[in-house]
């Protein structure tokens, strides 16, 4: 096959968008060091992608199973206060951001409602 189209794909495929999301996947599989299932060549590997599931020798449902959970992948959070306190103390970059944020908080000086008050009924007067 020394050209690829879309129409070469699409009948593996339900529609033209869902070839782009999974080609893209193939594509950071490839460049991740997945090996292709065709011969490479001097093709890249948008072109490797696309003639790997024009042949019919790429798992296409596997493929869709990958890109759904990439999206899935996502870091949990933690609600525990105790986690947090150990990433600050682990890193020494967030233990430095952590003071300075700190030592701000302490330094700004912390007026009383009443005091703006006054100087509110002072103005309108």
């Amino acid at each position: 096959m020394a050209r690829i189209t879309n129409s070469d794909t699409l009948p593996f495929v339900e529609s033209r968008y869902e070839l782009g999301m999974l080609a893209s996947q193939r594509v950071r599989d490839l460049n991740g060091g997945a090996e292709p299932v065709v011969d490479k060549g001097n093709d890249k590997p948008t072109v490797v992608a696309l003639r790997e599931m024009a042949t019919g020798k790429l798992d296409i449902d596997n493929l869709r199973h990958e890109f759904i959970q990439s999206y899935k992948d996502t870091p949990v959070a933690v609600d525990s206060d105790e986690a947090l306190e150990i990433s600050v103390a682990e890193d020494p970059k967030l233990r430095e951001i952590d003071a300075e944020l700190e030592n701000s908080l302490v330094e700004e000086p912390v007026e009383e409602p009443e005091e703006q008050e006054d100087e509110a009924e002072e103005s309108a007067e």
